[in-house]
């Protein structure tokens, strides 16, 4: 009897698939690098980054169920540990070989951070690839392969792979003024019950990034939309960013019409009554 790593034998493969719009795209869907670059892309376009469990008051849960529930039924979206769990799983159900990583969020700059953030590492087509839906504004739109030096451009933006010391990548997205290390991160394997306790940190720890504001990011090939707290920003590949502070009354039209998030009204008054206390 196989045993499943990632929760495969758990995922609704043809809801996940309508969810992301590849169904009846006729036959099935196999391990190879056309469907895990396909599957990548339609996963980055249909599911946005987004923290609101958090500020909603309740807890970011990571069973293979619940995020279905959420994700692909509730047809919300969900953070690195939600993201990157659900995709590692459907994948599993496809066939390929995932392996979990642990990353340390640099965003340009060189503190020292723990390793919170989760990415993929997925065998396809005798090839090893970086796999990460997960990490919001300046996300891999699809794989990346996963060799020292290896430089891809992904819609309008560019993407890297820099080798640092013996065992240690950094993934760099190129801006105008030149490289930008986004994270980096070794060869540890990790597993769900990593992120499960990673995740308690990140969703209640007061120095958390997503426990004081929302978060809510979509990455399109031309164009990086961001809502953190009340500034909506839209930044293109030429390093020209727009931005604009939202009022409390059209948060939940905005979310609905910008980044496809349907909140129920006890939802949006909940949300509502977070920004007008400055949280």
């Amino acid at each position: 009897m196989s045993t499943s790593t990632w929760g495969g034998n758990e995922v609704d493969l043809g809801a996940y698939l309508a969810r992301i719009g590849v169904a009846g795209r006729g036959g099935g869907v196999r391990a190879d690098l056309a469907t895990l670059t396909a599957l990548h892309q339609r996963h980055m376009a249909a599911f946005p980054f987004e923290n609101l469990e958090i500020l909603l008051g309740r807890p970011v849960l990571l069973g293979i169920k619940a995020l279905q529930d959420k994700m692909v039924a509730r047809r919300r979206g969900g953070y690195c540990y939600e993201q990157n769990l659900l995709f590692a799983a459907v994948l599993e159900r496809v066939g390929f070989r995932v392996t979990g990583l642990g990353a340390r969020i640099r965003m340009g700059g060189d503190t020292l951070r723990p390793a919170t953030h989760m990415a993929l590492k997925v065998a396809a087509d005798d090839g090893v690839w970086l796999c990460d839906v997960g990490f919001g504004g300046e996300g891999l739109l699809e794989p990346l392969p996963l060799e020292d030096g290896a430089r891809a451009r992904q819609g309008e933006w560019t993407f890297g792979l820099a080798r640092e010391g013996q065992d240690v990548h950094v993934l760099r997205s190129l801006h105008p003024d030149g490289w930008f290390d986004l994270y980096a991160f070794g060869p540890e394997e990790r597993f769900p019950v990593d992120y499960t306790v990673l995740n308690h940190y990140v969703s209640t720890h007061p120095h958390s990034p997503f426990v004081s504001r929302a978060v809510v990011q979509q990455t399109g090939p031309e164009l990086r939309r961001s809502l953190l707290g009340p500034v909506l920003s839209a930044a293109r590949p030429d390093g020209s960013v727009t931005q604009r502070e939202v009022p409390v009354g059209e948060l939940a039209g905005l979310l609905a019409r910008e980044f496809r998030i349907e909140l129920t009204g006890a939802e949006a008054a909940t949300l509502a009554r977070v920004y007008s206390s400055g949280t």
